[in-house]
């Protein structure tokens, strides 16, 4: 079994803004798995939130040996044996998992939504993600946006109601907020969730810092819209802590692990704590989010955009069509080079 990586620049189609950074590209990290002829395709996005750059994912993609394993077919043992390679490098090991599964499904000729028995049209429709800005850039944002039913707004900054009351004077549609840990304290988080509540936002994500479980408590008791971790669950260890503290989780593959451990995610808060699931994604091309695209029929929300945000992904998987995530019929993760990689 060979492992190969190489890197690409996303190119974003407007400057993204979110409570800690701006950026108009995102590097990200292709693998591929080849064999017995058939190749896997994975895909890393790190995030220096997690600890984690393009150089720290290079040398762990470089640390594993994969021609030790006569057999792509035992995924579960090779992940093991990712995880005694250190911890965290969620998103190397994200990217060698995608690559596994991939390979998996092309062998066996299926997607893999087919494989583990999901029905492809039971996709929840995806919202679609507007960066901090200013107010003429937000009207454009929002009319750029016209054909998706669903927005997820990011907050968290100092003119958060400029950014909604502007978006309200365009459109009624459900928003998402989502504060990337942007607000400092528990009574500045009221006040705004308050006003975002009074606005029709649907849900926010991330209100504090990951650390301030405390305050989180405090929140939760004093406010009625479902409130959803993103930055304080990143495993399924943290899972149970988190239950009456949050309403629901943001599961990413970039910071989980990997399609098994998004599983166990998926039903551990759904089946035994009756948490609500979010499936979410850093900024990806079409690899990443069609390998999470298959689970998006066991998801309460989806907010699977990172593909459609950038302008020159390298390959089809997953369309969106007004919102709705239509999964490939493909074998595996069902993605194919676009002309962006030739």
């Amino acid at each position: 079994m060979k492992l190969t990586f190489y890197k690409k620049e996303l190119k974003l189609k407007h400057p993204f803004t979110i409570a800690r950074n701006t950026r108009s590209v995102q590097e990200v990290l292709f693998v591929e798995l080849e064999h017995e002829g058939i190749i896997g395709i994975g895909e890393a996005s790190p995030s220096e939130r997690y600890g984690e750059t393009i150089q720290s994912t290079i040398d762990f993609f470089r640390k594993a040996n994969l021609e030790q394993f006569d057999s792509a077919y035992v995924v579960e043992e090779i992940n093991k044996y990712l995880q005694t390679l250190g911890d965290g490098n969620f998103a190397a090991k994200a990217a060698i998992d995608i690559a596994l599964n991939d390979w998996v499904g092309k062998r066996l000729n299926i997607p893999l939504w087919k494989l583990w028995g999901f029905k492809k049209n039971d996709t929840p429709k995806t919202s679609f993600t507007i960066g901090a800005d200013t107010a003429v850039e937000i009207v454009k944002k929002v009319r750029e946006a016209h054909d998706y039913p669903i927005l997820k707004v990011k907050v968290g900054v100092l003119n958060d109601e400029e950014i909604i009351s502007i978006i309200r004077s365009e459109t009624d549609k459900p928003i998402y907020a989502d504060a990337n840990e942007g607000w400092d304290s528990k009574e500045r988080a009221l006040e705004k969730i308050n006003f975002l509540q009074q606005n029709g936002v649907e849900l926010v994500e991330q209100p504090l810092p990951a650390r301030d479980t405390v305050g989180m408590i405090w929140l939760k008791h004093r406010t009625r819209i479902p409130i959803i971790a993103d930055e304080s669950c990143t495993s399924i260890h943290e899972l149970p802590a988190l239950k009456g503290v949050f309403d629901g989780i943001n599961i990413k593959l970039m910071k989980c692990g990997g399609l098994k451990n998004a599983l166990q995610l998926i039903y551990t808060a759904k089946k035994i704590l009756g948490m609500r699931v979010m499936l979410g994604c850093m900024i990806e091309s079409s690899v990443g989010i069609s390998a999470m695209a298959q689970l998006a029929p066991l998801a309460d929300y989806c907010d699977l955009d990172g593909n459609i945000l950038i302008s020159n992904d390298p390959f089809q998987g997953v369309t969106n069509i007004e919102g709705k995530l239509f999964l490939s019929d493909l074998p595996g993760i069902g993605v194919r080079s676009s002309e962006n990689n030739k």
